[in-house]
């Protein structure tokens, strides 16, 4: 799929003459609330069960008017729907990007060649809830014939991030019985802290997920585990104790885990979007199928969303476009985002790889550089701890730094029981409304320590409480976000050439590191030459 550099469109010149005309003219929030009453009308939109509304940001009518047109110019529309058509969107590697296909519903068909790869996508997903009712119910037991009561996820990146999120922000629902614990890390301290607080061989039972099935990180801790495992119940019983969510059967099969508990995941599904496919083996273990079910209707609703209102009233068309807005015409580098819920703590860990491993691009589909800054720095943390952390840069910064603000209108269903938690709950609502306020408005003052400057943008993300359909809705959201910006810079939102060639370097390395190694048989740089030598004379001195 060929691209051009949008830079040089007409379209884009007008929105940076536009810009600079707002700057220079000191636009000011407080001023663009004043002179249009119909602003929150106009940009608080829904998506699904999401109010998300976007009037705090420094766009007139005019703006959003540009922004529309250069998506248009930039074939945006057409790009979403060549990804939902499951045409090889994916150039550099030769594939679709059909995660969408694995939340389609019944009665949907998505054809992929001569393929509906809907039909394989509802049998995987029968196999899953099978095995995941027979761990729940004690029927799949362990090798000596004792039920799963631990469940150990192994992945990493996009096998473990959205995972682990999604895992985080379902407590209130996951099923009893079972517990579900995550590793990604190669650092044996990560493996070593899940198994040595009281796991029981005989009772747990480890998920291996990942695509290639040749994930460096992911396979040595698997070896650790299966190794684990073999000490206390004997090798031939490891076999009972492992399942794995991959693209490479054989492979999975080789390692020793029997075929009927390998679930596919397929090449045309991302790892960083694929909390909806077999991949999530170990979340419907937590929820049970048929929350995991309410969570993948939630993120059908806003992909339905995304293919059937028009831009004007596209909740992640207009989201993007505001982040192009701030990235290209305002030189705004990074985004801050703060969920007001203790239970979405690891939501920005996930947004990071998916909107940073997206769109971390140079080149456009056709080759050729791109001719502007694409992708943002993500980062935040929860509120209201932010507030005694970071938010003092961001209302009285020299940076500017746009923020999403997440907040849900009734408190997570299990804490019900606590007799303040309605008071505290809307405590944390109330705090979430005011930092959005205070960062768009400011505060004049005589003191100039005490003045708050405002003209902050901010995205208020609101929904009625965090349930599985919920959560859906905003990986959804977010998720298409990063396509409408991808799809305006003409780049491949798709491929990670750069996480890929650092294995392969890592994979380089490691044989030179190993112990009674010449170092012979591999060159390096002067620098990474360098830090083996230390490195080997370091390991001699402690022994």
């Amino acid at each position: 799929m060929a691209s051009t550099d949008i830079t040089a469109a007409a379209e884009w010149t007008a929105l940076a003459r536009h810009a600079r005309e707002l700057q220079a003219g000191g636009v000011h929030l407080r001023e663009l609330f004043s002179v249009d009453p119909g602003r929150v009308g106009r940009l608080a939109l829904t998506a699904g069960d999401l109010v998300i509304d976007c009037s705090r940001h420094l766009v007139t009518a005019e703006t959003v008017e540009l922004l529309l047109a250069l998506a248009d110019r930039a074939g945006v529309s057409e790009r979403i729907a060549a990804t939902m058509a499951g045409d090889p969107v994916n150039a550099t590697e030769g594939r679709p990007a059909l995660h969408t296909a694995l939340r389609a519903g019944p009665g949907a068909s998505v054809v992929v060649g001569d393929v509906d790869v809907t039909t394989a996508v509802s049998a995987e997903l029968n196999r899953m809830a099978g095995f995941a009712r027979a761990v729940l119910s004690g029927e799949r037991r362990g090798a000596t014939g004792r039920p799963i009561r631990t469940v150990v996820n192994l992945g990493i990146g996009g096998s473990y991030l959205g995972l682990a999120m999604a895992h985080e922000a379902l407590a209130a629902f996951r099923r009893p019985g079972v517990e579900c614990r995550f590793v990604s890390n190669v650092d044996p301290a990560d493996l070593a802290t899940v198994l040595d607080d009281g796991l029981d061989p005989a009772e747990t039972l480890f998920v291996v997920v990942s695509k290639s099935f040749g994930t460096p990180e992911t396979l040595a801790n698997a070896r650790a585990a299966r190794a684990w495992l073999s000490a206390a119940l004997g090798p031939d019983a490891a076999d009972h104790h492992f399942a794995a969510a991959t693209a490479n059967a054989a492979a999975a099969t080789e390692f020793g885990v029997r075929a009927g508990d390998v679930f596919r995941v397929w090449d045309w599904v991302g790892g960083r979007y694929s909390l909806g496919s077999a991949a999530g083996l170990s979340l419907m273990l937590a929820i049970g199928e048929e929350r995991f079910g309410e969570m993948l209707a939630g993120m059908r609703a806003v992909d339905e969303h995304l293919v059937q209102q028009p831009p004007v009233a596209n909740a992640p068309v207009l989201m993007g476009l505001l982040g192009v807005w701030y990235r290209n015409f305002w030189g705004l580098q990074s985004r801050a985002v703060v969920p007001y819920s203790h239970r979405l703590r690891s939501f920005g860990s996930w947004l990071q790889q998916v909107v940073m491993e997206s769109n971390g691009k140079r080149v456009r589909l056709d080759g050729n550089p791109v001719g502007c800054d694409t992708g943002e720095v993500v980062w935040g943390g929860t509120g209201t701890d932010s507030q005694h952390s970071f938010h003092q840069f961001l209302h009285q910064g020299t940076t500017v730094v746009p923020a999403d603000f997440i907040v849900f209108a009734r408190p997570d269903v299990d804490t019900a029981h606590l007799p303040e938690a309605g008071r505290q709950h809307e405590s944390l609502v109330a705090n979430c409304f005011a930092q959005a306020a205070a960062l768009a408005f400011g505060m004049p003052s005589d003191d100039p320590h005490r003045e708050l400057p405002g003209n902050r943008p901010s995205t208020v993300i609101m929904a009625p409480e965090l349930t599985p359909s919920v959560l859906g809705q905003l990986v959804a959201l977010y998720e298409h976000e990063v396509l409408v910006q991808g799809a305006l810079w003409g780049i491949n939102s798709f491929d990670q050439f750069g996480v890929e060639h650092g294995k392969t370097l890592a994979d380089a390395i490691t044989g030179d590191l190993s112990e009674g190694s010449s170092r012979s048989a591999s060159e390096h740089d002067p620098a990474t030459e360098s830090l083996i030598a230390h490195y080997h004379r370091l390991r001699a001195t402690n022994d």
